[in-house]
C-alpha cells in the first residue's frame, strides 16, 4: 500500500495578516517583488503564489524573511516570518533591517554575532547587495532619535506589547530579567578591546583576529546591553557597542565577507542612532562608501558619502568633514568623474587646512591626516589614470605614513606601483609590486592580496618583459 502524501494545512496566520494589511494577493505579490528588488533579487511572484502560500506552501530561500518586512513595513510592528506561519529562511536578508527601536538593534545585531561566532559559515558567502544600502541610510538620514535608551527593572518589566504592537520577533524573545549593572569602568573596557583590535587590524590584516572580535560582542558586549543603566550610561555603552560592530564589518570587508561586512555596517549604523552619535553614523556610512568603491559601485559610494554629509552637517570639525568630501571624491573617480572627484578633493583638502590643534576631533576620526589625504589623492589619480599626480600623492603619504599603518602602507605602495607603471616605469613599479607581494603575504588580508593582483592584471601587457619575469620569479619565491 503506498502512502498517501501528507494534507497541506491552510495558513490561517497568513490569513488573518493579509485582512488587516489589507492587500489583495495580487498586492502582496507585488510589494514581495518590489521588496526583492531593493535587495538585488528578481523574483516574480503573482497572485497565485500567494494564493498556494494560503493553502500552506512554504516559499523558500529569502522569501519568507521579505514577506514579513512587507507586513512589517505596512502594520508599524516587527513581525517575523513564524508571525506569518512560514518556516524561518537561511540568514540571507538578516541583518539588513534598520531597527525600529533600541531593544530591536540588540536583537538584530546580537543574532548577527551569535551566527558569526558559530559554525554559520554560510553568512561569510553572502553576496553584497548594492540596493540594500538604500533603505538603512535613508532611515538612518530621516529617522527621529531614540527617546529613551536606557533600562532598569521598571523599564525590563514595562516592555510588553501594547495595542498589539510587538517590538521583538518571536524567534529573537529571549529573558528580559535586568541584567548586570552597567559601570563606566565597563564602557572603558569596551573602548580599549575596541583600539586593541584595531590596532592588530591595521598591521596583521582584518583576519588575524576578527573571530575573536565577534566572539567578544558575543560574550561581553551583549550582556551589557542586556543588562541595567540608565539614560546617559545607555548612550555611551550603545556608542561603544557601534564602534566595536563597525570594526567587525570592516574586517570581515578585509577577509572579503562582503555580504556580511554589509549587515554588520547596518547594525552599528542602527547601534550609533541609538548613542545619538550623528558624527560617528556618518563614519559608518563612509565606511559602507569605501566598501561600495572597492566592489566598484561608485554611484552607491558618492550616494552614501553625500548621505553623510546631509546627515551631520556644517557642525563636525574639520578633520571630519575632510574624511567626507574624500570618501565621495573616492566615488566619483570610480566613476571616472574628473571634475566631481577633483572637487571633493579641493574641499576635502580646505577642510584639512582648516583643522588647529585644538579641535575636539572625535577618536574615530585622528586617523585622516596629510598622510591620509595624500592617500586619498593617489587613490583617486590612480582611477582617473592621471599617473604622474597619483604617484607624488602616494609617495608622499609613504613619506608621512606611520609604520604602525602597516596595510595602508601596502595599499599605496600598490598605487605608486602602478601610477609607475601607467608612467612607463616598469622597473620601479615591478620593484615596489614585490615589496607589496611580500607583505601581502604576512597579512591575512584578502584586500591586500587583491590589491597585488590587480597590479599583476596591469602588468599583462609586459609579461614579455625582463622586469616582469624578475618580478614573478621574486614573487613565486615568496610562496
Amino acid at each position: 500500500m503506498t502512502e498517501r502524501p501528507a494534507q497541506r494545512v491552510p495558513n490561517r496566520q497568513l490569513a488573518a495578516l493579509i485582512a488587516e494589511a489589507g492587500f489583495s494577493n495580487a498586492g502582496l505579490a507585488r510589494r514581495v517583488d518590489q521588496l526583492g528588488l531593493e535587495h538585488g533579487l528578481d523574483l516574480r511572484y503573482d497572485k497565485t503564489s500567494v494564493t498556494r502560500w494560503l493553502r500552506g506552501q512554504q516559499p523558500r530561500g529569502t522569501t519568507p524573511a521579505l514577506i514579513a518586512e512587507v507586513f512589517t513595513r505596512r502594520l508599524g510592528r516587527r513581525l517575523s516570518a513564524q508571525d506569518l506561519g512560514l518556516d524561518a529562511c537561511a540568514p540571507v536578508y538578516a541583518g539588513l533591517e534598520f531597527a525600529a527601536t533600541p531593544e530591536e538593534a540588540v536583537d538584530i545585531a546580537s543574532g548577527l554575532w551569535r551566527k558569526d561566532s558559530g559554525s554559520h559559515a554560510e553568512l561569510r558567502k553572502i553576496a553584497f547587495t548594492p540596493a540594500g544600502l538604500v533603505v538603512p541610510s535613508r532611515d538612518w538620514l530621516i529617522g527621529r532619535a531614540d527617546e529613551r535608551v536606557g533600562r532598569g527593572a521598571d523599564a525590563a518589566a514595562a516592555r510588553v506589547p501594547v495595542q498589539g504592537r510587538t517590538s521583538v520577533p518571536r524567534q529573537r524573545q529571549i529573558d528580559r530579567s535586568p541584567g548586570q549593572r552597567v559601570t563606566g569602568g565597563d564602557i572603558a573596557a569596551l573602548r580599549s578591546v575596541s583600539e586593541l583590535f584595531r590596532t592588530l587590524d591595521q598591521a596583521y590584516g582584518g583576519g588575524h583576529a576578527r573571530q575573536a572580535l565577534v566572539r567578544y560582542l558575543e560574550h561581553e558586549a551583549e550582556p551589557m546591553l542586556r543588562g541595567t543603566y540608565g539614560e546617559t550610561t545607555g548612550r555611551r555603552l550603545f556608542a561603544a557597542a557601534a564602534d566595536l560592530t563597525r570594526l567587525a564589518g570592516w574586517t570581515s570587508y578585509d577577509i572579503a565577507a562582503h555580504g556580511l561586512a554589509q549587515r554588520y555596517f547596518v547594525q552599528a549604523l542602527r547601534l550609533a542612532q541609538a548613542a545619538g552619535d550623528r558624527p560617528y553614523g556618518s563614519y559608518v556610512l563612509v565606511t559602507m562608501s569605501r566598501q561600495a568603491v572597492y566592489l566598484g559601485h561608485g554611484r552607491e559610494a558618492v550616494q552614501l558619502a553625500r548621505v553623510a554629509q546631509q546627515g551631520v552637517g556644517s557642525g563636525p570639525p574639520p578633520v571630519v568633514q575632510a574624511l567626507l568630501h574624500s570618501a565621495e571624491a573616492r566615488g566619483h573617480a570610480v566613476l571616472g568623474e574628473v571634475r566631481a572627484s577633483t572637487a571633493s578633493l579641493v574641499r576635502a583638502e580646505r577642510a584639512l587646512g582648516a583643522a588647529r590643534p585644538g579641535d575636539d576631533v572625535p577618536h574615530w576620526g585622528r586617523f585622516f591626516d596629510e598622510a591620509q589625504l595624500a592617500d586619498e589623492f593617489g587613490h583617486c589619480h590612480r582611477d582617473l589614470q592621471q599617473y604622474r599626480a597619483s604617484a607624488q600623492h602616494a609617495e608622499r603619504s609613504l613619506q608621512l605614513r606611520a609604520p604602525a599603518y602597516a596595510r595602508s602602507r601596502l595599499f599605496c605602495r600598490v598605487v605608486l606601483a602602478t601610477a609607475r607603471l601607467g608612467l612607463g616605469e616598469l622597473d620601479q613599479a615591478c620593484a615596489l609590486g614585490a615589496e607589496a607581494a611580500q607583505q601581502a603575504m604576512e597579512m591575512r588580508s584578502v584586500r591586500a592580496v587583491e590589491y597585488v593582483r590587480d597590479f599583476e592584471r596591469r602588468l599583462e601587457p609586459f609579461r614579455d618583459a625582463s622586469a616582469v619575469r624578475t618580478y614573478r620569479d621574486r614573487v613565486a619565491a615568496l610562496s
